[in-house]
């Protein structure tokens, strides 16, 4: 995923809304939304490398992760999707988890991981080194910095998120996929530095990215109930921003009436 907002522990009906895009190179080959007939993991599949970018199970886990971008970086290691599948998989909270992979993170490719379960949430990353922190309740973003890093299309997701919890539909996700949808620049004086050159930079600063090569793949809703069930909706994209499908998965027989 290249842009996350979400909300923790704060929604009357959700325990866990979270709203992204998956940015990648159209070239790279991906399944859709399915349930995993290998493992107990409902999300898309990274056909390349075997992992996922965003993931739930049907007893209320999530995992999502992002790369970090510093082209300066030397990118090597073991695959980031293969983190969320292990976390998604596995049998360790998310407590457990986030404590044992802080030891094994500087083996990994430059990530940012959010695990969730039916207790806790944590986020970990391993630039500029390994750190792990609790997810405290609350509106957050997230996208290829570190988290919270307040860049102009993290803020604007977030406040649009905010404004979905107000406006007290929680069974309308269109507000959200209109969000995730939006191809507004931001300013070049809002516009981070990471190394990759303003023309790059300003290409990058919108929500949703249209390119022949690289662009917004999956837009992704994901809704975890109290009780732990819920519903996952993604929507795919080709090159030039060409819709291409959707899929809604409900998990634990949760209704959205």
């Amino acid at each position: 995923m290249c842009l996350i907002a979400f909300v923790w522990n704060a929604h009357p009906r959700w325990r866990l809304l979270l709203a992204g895009n998956r940015d990648e190179f159209h070239a790279r080959p991906s399944a859709a939304l399915a349930r995993w007939g290998d493992a107990a993991i409902i999300g898309g599949r990274d056909l390349e490398a075997g992992g996922t970018w965003l993931g739930v199970t049907d007893n209320g886990r999530c995992c999502v992760v992002t790369n970090v971008r510093d082209p300066h970086d030397p990118q090597r290691g073991a695959s980031r999707g293969l983190l969320a599948t292990d976390y998604l998989g596995g049998e360790p909270g998310a407590a457990t988890h986030a404590r044992q992979l802080l030891a094994t993170a500087s083996d990994y490719r430059p990530f940012n991981l959010l695990t969730f379960d039916a207790h806790d949430a944590f986020y970990l990353g391993n630039r500029p080194e390994p750190r792990m922190q609790a997810v405290q309740p609350g509106v957050h973003g997230l996208s290829n910095a570190d988290f919270n890093t307040p860049w102009p299309k993290t803020r604007a997701l977030m406040d649009r998120l905010r404004a979905w919890i107000d406006a007290g539909d929680a069974a309308d996700f269109a507000p959200l996929f209109d969000a995730l949808a939006d191809e507004q620049v931001a300013q070049d004086a809002d516009l981070p530095d990471t190394g990759i050159g303003r023309e790059r930079e300003r290409r990058l600063s919108s929500a949703f990215i249209r390119g022949a090569d690289y662009g917004t793949r999956a837009s992704t809703v994901v809704a975890i109930g109290h009780a732990n069930g819920g519903v996952i909706v993604e929507r795919r994209f080709g090159p030039h921003g060409r819709f291409l499908g959707e899929t809604m998965l409900r998990f634990a027989d949760t209704p959205l009436s």
